[in-house]
């Protein structure tokens, strides 16, 4: 009896132990229109910062963490740096125009609102060399699922669309051609 309850311990705690990762971001096409409408290119992308706080744990059954071992920041830098490059708009750091920064005020998910719902909530805030800032949030609400795995692994899998919304949401605010000139 005390054999079959370790083996049920360590199979537990083997399986609570799973690292969930969004998939690699892919650019948006919407993101990609309104980016080449903005005409002002020669733009680079600097560090971004993750937030002073945050947990990355997903019910018990383990962390969600981007893929390539980055941050959840670096994640978001390197998105708009592919948006930027898909547009047109991108400068490698060859004396670029203007370097974009930015700053993870902060980064929350929950998988379980309601009771089969996620949300992603994702508060950023640009600044521009030329000193110009915009701040935006979003907030993504997905369907996630009542079993512990399936959840964080949709949870996980939103964070792109997350992401995307988010970069939308920027480039096609007005505020954010200050960021450019």
């Amino acid at each position: 009896m005390k054999k079959l309850l370790l083996s049920i311990i360590c199979i537990s705690a083997l399986t609570g132990c799973s690292t969930f990762t969004p998939p690699r971001y892919s650019t948006d096409a919407d993101n990609t229109v309104a980016l080449r409408k903005i005409e002002l290119g020669d733009i680079a992308v600097g560090n971004f910062a993750d937030p002073a706080k945050m947990s990355n744990q997903c019910r018990g059954a383990g962390p969600i963490a981007p893929p390539d071992k980055v941050t959840f920041a670096e994640y978001i830098r390197q998105a708009f740096a592919d948006e930027l490059k898909v547009a047109g708009l991108y400068n490698d750091g060859n004396t670029p125009r203007v370097t974009l920064t930015g700053t993870l005020n902060s980064l929350v998910f929950s998988s379980s609102k309601g009771l089969t719902g996620g949300e992603w909530n994702i508060d950023l805030t640009l600044t521009s060399s030329n000193g110009a800032t915009l701040n935006m949030v979003e907030a993504y609400e997905f369907e996630s699922g009542f079993i512990a795995d399936t959840a964080c692994k949709q949870t996980a899998e939103a964070y792109m669309g997350a992401v995307q919304n988010l970069i939308g949401n920027i480039v096609k605010s007005d505020k954010f051609v200050e960021l450019l000139k």
